[in-house]
């Protein structure tokens, strides 16, 4: 069998590779623009997205936006004890990364500090903010009926603001 090959023939396969070779660098740079496009346009259109921040050796809680800029800061209580939470009645606030798992209305909760006083309806504040914290319930950031208590080791291990901070 003779394959006789044409100026016309070379040239098209010549041509069809450089196509497929510039398809093959092009293509991963539109993808790639394209996703850019997508996550800044995601990005733009974020509100309200927080992260706070817990200092516990500061006694601060910081507000911090999505682009880490801090928006505002408070004082407030943490745990009595020193140390990561282990185990419940530790009287330790929790260390790590966590979420929010809801808000609740909590001004007419009431809570027995077990200092003798008894029973104090509004010990929360008017809101607690819960916190999905592994191995232990009843963990968030709340208000307080003790606005004395702040910046110092206090609570049970939740978070306490002013109520007005909160």
């Amino acid at each position: 069998m003779l394959i006789i090959q044409t100026d016309r023939m070379k040239l098209s396969k010549s041509f069809i590779l450089q196509v497929v070779v510039a398809v093959l660098i092009v293509l991963p740079y539109l993808g790639m623009f394209s996703i850019y496009n997508w996550y800044n346009n995601k990005l733009q259109n974020i509100e309200n997205a927080t992260l706070i921040l817990i200092s516990k050796q500061e006694m601060r809680l910081s507000l911090y936006n999505y682009k880490g800029e801090e928006i505002c800061k408070f004082p407030m209580a943490c745990g009595l004890n020193y140390g990561n939470k282990m185990e419940q009645g530790d009287m330790k606030t929790p260390e790590g990364v966590f979420r929010v798992s809801e808000i609740q209305k909590s001004g007419n909760w009431a809570h027995d500090f077990k200092d003798g006083n008894g029973e104090i309806i509004g010990a929360f504040g008017p809101y607690f903010i819960r916190l999905n914290v592994p191995g232990h319930e009843g963990i968030g950031i709340h208000g307080t009926h003790n606005p004395d208590s702040m910046e110092k080791r206090a609570t049970e291990g939740c978070i306490r603001l002013k109520n007005e901070d909160l």
